[in-house]
Formats: C-alpha cells, sequence, structure tokens
C-alpha cells in the first residue's frame, strides 16, 4: 500500500497482568496515513493495546515499533486522547491554556511559550469547532465539547499518530457526530488509531479495522456484519448504530 516504512509494527506481542494473559501473539503492521479502528469485547485487550503504544506498558513477549523505534523510547509525533479527562471541574484553567499543553513537549529551554505556539493551539481549536471557547473555563464545558478541546490539545502538538481511547464513549449522539466529522477531516493528514464500540463507524470511517479479543484480527470495513459481531462480542450483542451524520 505505502513503500514508507510503517508507522507501527507488532510482532507476536503479548502481555499479561500478573497471572492473566491479555494480549497473545499480537503482530500487526499500520501504513502512514491509514485510519484504523479497534474493537472487541470488553474486557478484550483494546485500552491495554493503546498503553502498549503509548509506551505506558512493556510487552510480555515480542516487539513493537513506532516510527522504526521501540515503543518505549521517548517520542513526540504521537498524541493520545483518553475517554475523558478526570479532574476538578474549579479548577482555573481556560479552553486555550488546556489546548497549550498540547505543546508543552516542545518548548523552548527557558520554558515559555511562544507565540507560535499559541497560534498552533488557536488552529486547533478551530479545526474542532471551539474558537468562541477560547477564553471559556474548561470546567464548564459539556461533556461533548470537552471531547472536542482534548482534541485540539492533540492536534496542538502537530502529531503524525493520533491515538484515541473511546473518545465517544461519554457523550450524546450530536456530540458522536462532531467528533467523527472532526476525525474524517483529520483522515489522510496523519495516522490515526481509534478504540470504538459504534460498528457503524467502523464501517464508514476506517480503512481497516482490528479486532481485538485476546487475539487480533484485522479485516476490512466491508467484512463487518451482524453475523461476524455474533461471534465477536459477548451478549449483550451491540446492534449496528443508525448512520453518522457526516
Amino acid at each position: 500500500m505505502n513503500s514508507e516504512l510503517p508507522t507501527i509494527s507488532l510482532h507476536d506481542v503479548c502481555f499479561s497482568y500478573q497471572d492473566t494473559l491479555v494480549l497473545k501473539n499480537i503482530s500487526f503492521l499500520v501504513n502512514p496515513g491509514e485510519f484504523i479502528g479497534i474493537i472487541g469485547p470488553n474486557g478484550g485487550g483494546k485500552t491495554t493495546l493503546i498503553k502498549l503504544l503509548l509506551g505506558f506498558l512493556k510487552p510480555l513477549s515480542g516487539s513493537i515499533s513506532i516510527f522504526n523505534q521501540m515503543a518505549t523510547l521517548p517520542r513526540q509525533q504521537i498524541a493520545y486522547v483518553p475517554q475523558s479527562l478526570h479532574f476538578d471541574k474549579d479548577f482555573p484553567i481556560s479552553v486555550l491554556e488546556l489546548v497549550m499543553q498540547g505543546c508543552l513537549s516542545k518548548l523552548p529551554w527557558y520554558g515559555i511559550f511562544r507565540q507560535t505556539d499559541k497560534k498552533k493551539a488557536l488552529d486547533a481549536l478551530e479545526k474542532v469547532g471551539l474558537l468562541d471557547f477560547q477564553n471559556h473555563p474548561f470546567g464548564s464545558l459539556s461533556g461533548g465539547q470537552s471531547q472536542r478541546a482534548l482534541i485540539a490539545r492533540a492536534l496542538a502538538s502537530e502529531p503524525d499518530l493520533l491515538l484515541l481511547d473511546e473518545p465517544t464513549a461519554s457523550v450524546d449522539t450530536q456530540a458522536e457526530g462532531d467528533i467523527y466529522r472532526i476525525l474524517k477531516e483529520l483522515q489522510g493528514k496523519m495516522t490515526i488509531m481509534m478504540v470504538t464500540h459504534n460498528l457503524q463507524a467502523a464501517i464508514e470511517l476506517f480503512d481497516r479495522v482490528i479486532c481485538v479479543q485476546q487475539t487480533a484480527s484485522i479485516i476490512n470495513p466491508e467484512q463487518l456484519c451482524e453475523h461476524f459481531v455474533h461471534g465477536l462480542y459477548h451478549t449483550p450483542l451491540i446492534k449496528l448504530q443508525k448512520p453518522i451524520p457526516l
């Protein structure tokens, strides 16, 4: 698909929490610019896989390479968006100040944000439709707005790889559609991997899908169907949702 080196390469990766094997012999490649969905049942190992890619966890065996480096090495090209941010809503931080945190790893030696850093943050806020909220307290945002602000913080770091762990898990349908539209616009401009339970999103948005249930299977989105999902998910079965309004 791409003559460049893969963005991500996993070979026979295994991981366990104490005596519980969570991931077994995981191998796959992700090419530059791909939009990859990660699906699977709760407890199947999706979040663990993301933490391994971030270098927060070390594999029990096997190897992980990102940008042709070991996943445990520090890199500035990766940005991460969690399910939600747990914090004191009364903490005095504005939306712009939160987003500028995405530039922290690239601060000059004297440790003060530059005008270029502020511009990156403002550009990121504009991309997610929150430019008018830049001076609002972050704690005053709705759930969907908060997630868009976290995406803006990630984008302010100008990443080559964006990892998202169920960014739409705690938002309403309209906010979910807003987030998917943002990610659709980013498709092809960076490599994106996103954990989701929304199978319709997997069909409509992703270039490929990684199904994680201790092991990993890579399939094309058009191969997803309710018959396949019956074999992948434990009850209650997650039904295909309505088409995403893009």
